[in-house]
């Protein structure tokens, strides 16, 4: 679990300001897990530290179980002065490969001093534009500013890619941004139809059941299950300091959402319930990608919610 200082507890109050605000759910693709989910991609494998919960680093997410209202949708590649910048307009098909990319400030010089948030300094994404090959990532920043995410092979199509992140210094301090860029993947590219509304999917042997589905404009309480071979899963071991990291895609505009439980860290004693207080910011078919970790290995599920 996090270790908070006065630092981090600032964080935390500048952040719950603004919790009144639009933010969402979604089950993530992070680490090669070997789900059988079409449509998905899993991206690297956890780092040690992310496998055992025990990397040491604030979090200064805003209110239990809800994130950062300042975030927006994510579909902007600059906000107030600082932007998300590549050379990369083009990426391979079929093959692994690398996006380099940086965050420059309000002065234009890249961004190098970021805050810790669930153990990471920077959160990136990419999902093509019918919510597939989804892949949650952790880069590597080099002295320069120079952030490099290894993606898995990349279906042809138009790909958008997030920075999840917050200045630890400027004018943008303890603020949480999540901007993306789009990216071209050549081929012919077939679109995958977005799987029809449930609220119950199974992955790795695991079934996850969704409970409350959230309404637009208003925060509501929402409980994911994990049950396997009938029986309540109570081995969830912590990610990213938290049981679960979800995150969200709007179908037709990829407008972003993310959120993690506000159930307690306890050791390697999580679920079978996972509390949330969700709040999906548009009508339409959210795409949800819910991460979770059990005997060091991490699973991923997908489903797609229907917000009235």
């Amino acid at each position: 679990m996090s270790t908070f200082t006065p630092s981090s507890l600032r964080r935390r109050a500048l952040a719950a300001a603004g919790t009144a605000a639009v933010l969402a759910v979604t089950l993530a693709a992070c680490g090669s897990s070997g789900s059988s989910m079409p449509g998905m991609d899993h991206g690297t494998h956890p780092s040690a530290a992310s496998s055992t919960g025990s990397t040491p680093g604030m979090n200064h997410d805003s209110m239990a179980g809800m994130d950062h209202g300042s975030m927006g949708d994510g579909l902007v590649d600059a906000e107030d002065g600082y932007t998300l910048t590549s050379t990369a307009t083009e990426l391979p098909t079929g093959k692994d490969t690398t996006y380099a990319f940086r965050i420059t400030g309000p002065d234009g010089k890249p961004v190098t001093s970021f805050a810790v948030d669930q153990t990471k300094r920077l959160h990136f994404y990419a999902i093509r534009s019918d919510l597939t090959g989804f892949q949650h990532l952790h880069p590597t920043m080099a002295p320069d500013g120079t952030w490099t995410a290894d993606l898995a092979a990349l279906t042809p199509g138009t790909w958008r890619a997030y920075a999840s992140f917050t200045p630890d210094t400027g004018t943008g301090e303890d603020r949480d941004f999540v901007l993306s860029r789009t990216v071209t993947v050549p081929g012919t590219a077939q679109a995958t139809p977005l799987p029809a509304p449930t609220t119950s999917t199974e992955a790795d042997g695991y079934t996850i059941t969704v409970k409350g589905i959230p309404m637009v404009g208003m925060a509501h309480p929402m409980t994911v299950t994990i049950s396997k071979d009938g029986k309540p899963v109570t081995d969830l071991q912590p990610y990213l300091d938290t049981y679960a990291h979800l995150t969200a895609f709007h179908e037709g505009d990829q407008a972003f959402a993310h959120l993690h439980p506000e159930t307690k860290v306890n050791r390697d004693n999580g679920g079978p319930d996972l509390a949330f207080q969700a709040m999906l910011p548009k009508p339409g078919n959210w795409r949800l990608f819910l991460q979770f970790q059990t005997g060091g290995r991490l699973h991923t599920a997908a489903l797609t919610l229907r917000v009235g």
